[in-house]
């Protein structure tokens, strides 16, 4: 079965290198801890907040080892008054037999603010 794996991660300036070590963080972050492989994900979709923009957080997934196949695509959250500053958030389609209720989702830095329920799981 197809599941949502979802997370987000802050980050403190609009820099490339941050961008990239920071979703590569995320990103790891959710597949470690629903043992999960590349070739067990159907897509990733990466949006960023209007304030991010030097760099795609795409390539940082694409160049990990053993990633290079895995369908990834980034675009910008609605800029919404009073949202989180400098996020990047990530849903993952992954095929997994994990009943939904114990998937672990992964929020890290600031972005524990967004679900404290699911960041304290």
């Amino acid at each position: 079965m197809i599941r949502g794996m979802r997370g987000a991660i802050t980050i403190e300036k609009d820099e490339p290198q941050l961008i990239w070590d920071e979703t590569v963080k995320l990103v790891q972050a959710i597949v470690a801890a629903n043992n999960v492989k590349p070739e067990d994900i159907a897509s990733i979709i990466i949006s960023t907040t209007p304030d991010i923009t030097s760099a795609f957080p795409a390539r940082s997934v694409r160049m990990m080892d053993g990633w290079e196949y895995v369908p990834v695509m980034c675009m910008h959250e609605m800029n919404v008054e009073g949202a989180l500053p400098l996020c990047i958030r990530v849903m993952m389609h992954v095929e997994t037999t994990i009943a939904q209720r114990d998937i672990q989702h992964m929020y890290l830095n600031d972005a524990v603010k967004l679900r404290p329920d699911l960041a304290t799981k």
